[in-house]
């Protein structure tokens, strides 16, 4: 189900100058949530979700893929947004970024420091004034932080 949402919610987006950044299916203390964090270049307006709930709410309408109640939220993925694409660790450079390892560098596995944007399939991340890089592969989890 989710695959099919993005699928229509990705393009549906690009063709608004944005990108979806995640989708989450959960239930939580109201119900079932079905939310979407969306993103564009200088942030999200209220009236950017509007538009995208009025999208996404007829599609999910008209196809029928959620057979119990639920909530539709459409969201700014917020200041400490994830990065999970090369093109948001290229759209990111000089923002402070947390990323977590599958397999430790330098004794680490989670590393803070500022984006330097991609070299190859590596990110590159300044860190105490010298600059490493990261396998995309060995990323399990990133996000801009403050």
């Amino acid at each position: 189900m989710l695959t099919t949402i993005r699928g229509f919610a990705e393009p549906l987006l690009t063709d608004m100058a944005m990108e979806l950044v995640e989708i989450q299916f959960r239930r939580e203390g109201h119900g079932w949530v079905l939310r979407l964090f969306i993103d564009r270049e200088g942030g999200v307006t209220i009236d950017d979700c509007a538009a995208v709930s009025r999208e996404i709410s007829a599609y999910l309408e008209v196809e029928d893929l959620i057979d119990h109640a639920y909530h539709l939220e459409i969201s700014s993925p917020g200041l400490e947004r994830p990065l999970r694409k090369r093109e948001d660790f290229a759209r990111f450079a000089g923002r402070l970024a947390r990323i977590k390892l599958r397999e430790p560098l330098a004794g680490q596995r989670v590393l803070v420091g500022t984006l330097h944007g991609m070299e190859g399939e590596a990110v590159l991340l300044a860190l105490d004034g010298e600059t490493v890089r990261i396998d995309m592969e060995n990323i399990s989890k990133a996000r801009l932080t403050l």
